[in-house]
């Protein structure tokens, strides 16, 4: 995103204008959208921009950090003032590629945008140490469902009792409706439960299930996806920092299934040497 400013905004701060941001929303991976209205504003007020998550700004060191670094971030608050610009300004610190948006939620409001009623993330819960499934349904919450849901892992043996006492939807177990059914794996009973219709979620429904159950054949990326869930599993102990890192993993082969299904590489030196 570009810097912009405005009259009521200095021009040593870069903001995202709201067509920027409409721009930013559109491209996959969307941009990070969080809203850091003081919590006063936000109960006078509790509804926010269609996939905002939402956070206390005063606590933005410990927030920060989570966010998907691949991802450029634009933080609001009412106006577009002192708010939201000291939220992007830890954020940029900490490396991220983040910006104030223009004119706050009013002016997001003024200018036609929507505004949903806030609604408190979703909770899911399933088996402890993820492989393919179990990365690529939450992926498939949080990109289609809901941005901000909470993912919890825990031991098999717990995963009911875990549900029941927390209220959290469970998954990839038996005997629950996100699951596996005949050759379907949990991934495909996401897209059909959420009734998600998208030809490249289709494409990438086929290597997430031929990873996942073995059927390598469907798609000749499952087995580079299986070696890769695998190698994660083995390389990272912490399961919130797996699903962080897998999270990437999957919108590249999203973003390949949209927009790259015909692209192919090779090595030709030739062209190399010619300048091509």
């Amino acid at each position: 995103m570009h810097a912009a400013s405005t009259p009521d905004h200095p021009s040593d701060v870069a903001y995202a204008t709201i067509d920027e941001l409409r721009a930013a929303l559109a491209r996959f991976p969307a941009a990070t959208l969080v809203d850091v209205r003081r919590d006063a504003a936000f109960e006078r007020d509790p509804v926010v921009l269609p996939g905002a998550i939402r956070r206390r700004p005063e606590d933005v060191g410990a927030w920060g950090p989570r966010l998907e670094s691949w991802r450029p971030v634009v933080v609001y608050c009412v106006h577009g003032h002192e708010v939201s610009r000291g939220a992007a300004a830890a954020l940029r610190a900490a490396g991220f590629d983040a910006r104030p948006l223009a004119g706050g939620l009013e002016g997001w409001r003024e200018s036609g945008g929507t505004l949903v009623p806030y609604a408190p993330p979703t909770r899911w819960v399933t088996r402890a140490r993820p492989k393919v499934d179990r990365i690529a349904c939450p992926w498939l919450v949080r990109r289609f469902v809901d941005t901000d849901a909470i993912i919890d892992y825990v031991p098999a043996a717990e995963v009911l009792a875990h549900a029941a006492r927390t209220g959290a939807v469970p998954f990839d177990v038996p005997d629950v409706a996100y699951s596996h059914e005949g050759e379907r794996c949990s991934f495909d009973a996401f897209i059909r439960l959420h009734g998600l219709a998208d030809p490249a979620l289709d494409r990438l429904a086929a290597i997430v299930r031929g990873a996942d159950t073995g059927a390598l054949a469907l798609a000749p990326e499952a087995a580079g996806l299986l070696a890769v869930s695998l190698g994660l599993s083995r390389a990272i102990d912490d399961d919130d920092t797996m699903l962080r890192h897998g999270l990437l993993v999957y919108d590249a082969l999203y973003a390949r299934c949209r927009d790259a299904a015909g692209e192919t590489h090779d090595w030709r030196p030739e062209r190399l040497r010619a300048g091509a």
